[in-house]
């Protein structure tokens, strides 16, 4: 059992959340095999641990994933704040169809979701991209009219740069952004970071393994979509596994494994952020709660940062296309 400690507001207006989220993506299918049965454990045992924010998309599994959780926080909502994403299109192939974020989708999508979840009302709703198509003012005030009506209780955004977020924040105020970070993903802090300081806004960190790449762990089969990320590739493979083996011996210096000393440095590099953590199963969320209690010093960051250079890590984080599209790296 993890000890809360103190709680991490998000933004100026959210709630109280304990310091450390759990994402539920890995739970419905998008890296290989899983059980629901344990996937329902994980998720009551991170709410009997302390755990408060769970995070998902209404299109993880094309409504599995919601589903599961629905099924998971049954007799335990008072305890947990939900994020949900929305806007992502997928076929009944599992493709990726685009994304809408109309007014009228927004709220066609939360009906579903609010129905799936079995709740009536999301802690925090958000756009899962930035559609191109739709102003962002346009979304962010459909979501501010299910505030007004109870079916929503706080605004979030998700990978889109400092001008979007400046323009949402005049609409409605944002709680939190969610944005790739880890130590191969550092990206964020030469400009999105200072403009959620700028603005009072939080964020939620998703991606701190960087998909399992920095614990060392590898696509398993057709199934499991890392096999199409740059950085998982063959090419780029040889190199970012030198990087993991120098994190390996690092975190075991130290008493750590490789997945606490991944978000170790992520919670002293960014206090007052809260990480996501994707446990699938009862023993990844142990260990990754356990990092809670063994906390980074500035000089063992330090030391890390110059032993694993941003530049260390081969390959980007999406491929070139989905890339392009975000707004965040614009």
């Amino acid at each position: 059992m993890a000890t809360p400690g103190k709680t991490t507001k998000l933004g100026q207006t959210g709630p109280e959340v304990f310091p450390l989220g759990l994402g539920c993506m890995g739970m419905s299918g998008m890296y290989g095999a899983t059980d629901d049965a344990e996937s329902v454990a994980t998720i009551q045992a991170a709410i009997d641990a302390g755990v408060t924010l769970i995070d998902t998309g209404d299109f993880y599994g094309m409504g599995h994933n919601e589903l599961l959780i629905g099924r998971a926080i049954a007799g335990r909502r008072d305890r947990v704040q939900l994020s949900v994403k929305f806007g992502a299109l997928r076929g009944p192939d599992g493709n990726w169809l685009g994304i809408d974020t109309r007014p009228v989708a927004v709220k066609n999508f939360c009906a579903y979701s609010l129905k799936r979840l079995g709740v009536e009302a999301i802690d925090v709703y958000r756009p899962s991209r930035l559609d191109a198509k739709v102003p962002i003012e346009d979304t962010i005030g459909a979501i501010a009219e299910l505030v007004k009506a109870g079916h929503v209780r706080h605004v979030g955004l998700s990978e889109v740069g400092a001008e979007t977020i400046a323009r949402a924040q005049r609409v409605h105020p944002i709680v939190d952004l969610q944005i790739e970070y880890s130590l191969a993903s550092r990206e964020p802090e030469r400009s999105i970071f200072p403009a959620l300081t700028r603005l009072g806004i939080s964020a939620t960190l998703y991606g701190i393994f960087s998909r399992g790449l920095l614990t060392g762990s590898k696509p398993r089969g057709r199934g499991d979509a890392r096999g199409y990320f740059p950085r998982f590739s063959p090419g780029n493979l040889g190199q970012n596994d030198a990087v993991v083996a120098k994190l390996q011996h690092f975190a075991a210096d130290r008493g750590l494994s490789t997945g606490q000393l991944a978000l170790a440095w992520a919670r002293a590099r960014q206090p007052g952020f809260v990480p996501l953590v994707g446990a699938k199963t009862r023993k990844q969320l142990a260990d990754a709660l356990g990092a809670l209690d063994k906390p980074m010093s500035p000089s063992d960051a330090a030391a890390l940062e110059a032993l694993v250079p941003e530049s260390a890590v081969a390959g980007t984080r999406y491929a070139a296309e989905q890339m392009a599209q975000l707004d965040s790296e614009k």
